[in-house]
């Protein structure tokens, strides 16, 4: 009898076991360099796992999954999970010396990512240096078990991640940029899951293939990993409807081409409604800035359709914007709509407690002997509020965590919100040395776009067209040239949380500032406790 009340005893033990070894879901990530051929030449790059495009992670809105990251590689690493709310713990954000200094060559950090949420499709990238050019992935977020899309259930479902490729190691072309002050080398090559297509020598029989069923509908999960450009994409002869962006979804929008700005996300229903062919899907770049050189090369994937035919050759090519097409950008960005359903309702703040204006810019500044390759051999810089952002020597979350004083340092700024404010805030695009498209991107939460224009904001006039019926939910917003957009959102994630221009360039530049969200009153509104393995600065 006691033999049977131990062995029942110790199988409760090992169930339980099992329940909590399946509640805890850990993914590993080793980041390494890996030689990689495109464009006939062969070089290292870095990858998570020999991976290029890294790769995906699937979850369920609401679960929280555990990614170990071991940096075998030779430089500094952090991993960021983009549009990831991180309720309450930061410390797993990411972003070089915000929330964490980074990971070490030969360091490991365990990752803690806590989905609340969002659903859809999202994404994971590098946040140190410029080091994401390689290292990225898609996260698929499935809704809760038992639950459905708001929309007929797709007969597949596929990511289409776009990327730029250079020839030169990429760290090469970061550290010109920073020794000359100009601009840095435009790439290459544009990518459709990290192959540039058949337009580009030596990479036709690499080119992504989708293949298709006639009759059936395609979820595609696009995903704009590029490092310096908002892009255009289309399908030759085909449309595409949006049905979500960001992890939150949209009414329906039935479009001939998408525009999908660096950090964002966009899911689009593909009909395969055509005669079975090969059609080709293309991006390149949208560039509004004048006398700022650009890649004008054009990526291709083939959506292949399945049966007994012979296929045209070569492909239609879609019809695409003029690279500088300012209106076909900002008439797709402004047309989302949030869903509104009773499954998915919306929050808009109404009673406003901190009204910002932050204005963003291109500067530069002053060289000796004006010997940098910026305007007139000055140093190029970016800026919001006139104030180019520089990176701390201890990560600011830490500081704030800990109260350590003296942190910031010159260019330094954050901004304090009180738990539960509600806040405000308009983008300005300005023209001071040259006026281009920002997107916008703010760590920790999603917020509506409530409003967009081209010029300068009025600040009497332009409220009154506001959109709080069913602005849509997003994390990146792309501002356009010389115009302005305002965001609203609710303070209700204690923590610092990075915001910054995913223009990479614009970024190193200084186009970043970083928010504080106080604690609430009681506990359950407090920042959590940091994780014992933080990387050490």
């Amino acid at each position: 009898m006691e033999a049977s009340k131990t062995q029942c005893l110790g199988f409760l033990l090992f169930l339980v076991g099992i329940l909590q070894c399946k509640a805890r879901v850990h993914y590993t990530f080793v980041v390494d360099e890996t030689p990689y051929k495109r464009l006939c030449s062969t070089k290292n790059i870095l990858t998570v796992n020999g991976q290029f495009p890294g790769p995906t992670l699937y979850v369920h809105k609401g679960d929280t999954i555990f990614v170990d990251v071991y940096n075998k590689a030779k430089y500094n690493i952090t991993i960021h999970w983009h549009g990831v709310k991180q309720p309450r713990f930061p410390w797993s954000d990411g972003p070089e010396y915000i929330t964490q200094c980074p990971i070490q060559p030969g360091g490991k950090f365990s990752q803690k990512v806590i989905f609340s949420t969002e659903e859809g499709t999202l994404w994971w990238h590098a946040h140190s240096d410029w080091s994401r050019a390689t290292v990225h992935g898609a996260i698929v977020i499935y809704p809760k078990k038992g639950s459905s899309y708001p929309f007929p259930k797709p007969d597949a479902e596929v990511p289409i991640i776009l990327g730029e490729w250079w020839k030169k190691p990429i760290m090469e072309v970061y550290h010109e940029m920073l020794r000359t002050g100009g601009d840095p080398n435009v790439s290459d090559a544009y990518t459709i899951n990290g192959q540039p297509g058949d337009l580009y020598p030596c990479s036709k029989q690499d080119t992504f293939k989708l293949r298709v069923e006639r009759g059936k509908t395609y979820l595609l999960r696009l995903i704009n990993a590029a490092m310096q450009d908002l892009l255009f994409l289309s399908i030759a002869n085909h449309s595409l409807t949006v049905v979500a962006t960001d992890a939150s979804y949209t009414k329906p929008l039935t479009r001939d081409i998408i525009t999908i700005s660096p950090g964002q996300t966009i899911d689009v229903l593909l009909e395969a409604n055509q005669n079975p062919d090969h059609y080709y899907m293309a991006a390149r770049v949208y560039s509004s800035a004048l006398g700022v050189a650009y890649d004008n090369t054009t990526t291709t994937a083939v959506v292949e359709y399945s049966g007994n035919y012979t296929p045209t050759l070569p492909p239609p090519l879609p019809q695409l914007p003029y690279y500088n097409d300012t209106s076909a950008s900002v008439n797709f960005t402004g047309s989302l709509r949030s869903l509104v359903s009773e499954e998915h309702p919306i929050d808009v703040p109404v009673n406003i407690t901190n009204h910002f204006i932050f204005t963003i810019s291109i500067n530069s500044f002053p060289c000796p002997n004006n010997s940098c390759a910026g305007p007139n051999g000055t140093r190029l810089a970016a800026s919001v509020n006139n104030i180019s952002f520089t990176s701390p020597s201890i990560d600011i979350l830490q500081a704030y965590y800990y109260g350590i004083n003296g942190t910031p340092k010159r260019g330094t700024e954050v901004k304090v919100l009180k738990y539960n404010s509600t806040v405000e805030l308009v983008f300005q695009g300005t023209n001071l040395m040259a006026g281009t498209d920002h997107p916008m991107h703010l760590h920790g939460y999603s917020f509506y776009v409530v409003g967009w224009g081209l010029g300068n904001y009025d600040i009497k006039k332009d409220p009154l067209t506001y959109n709080l019926v069913d602005p849509p939910l997003q994390n990146t917003i792309a501002v356009p040239k010389n115009g302005w957009a305002a965001i609203r959102f609710r303070a209700d994630n204690p923590g610092v949380w990075f915001m910054h221009c995913h223009i990479e360039r614009h970024l190193t530049w200084g186009m970043d500032t970083a928010f504080i969200v106080r604690n609430g009153v009681p506990p359950n509104t407090h920042l959590l406790s940091p994780p014992p393995d933080m990387p050490p600065c």
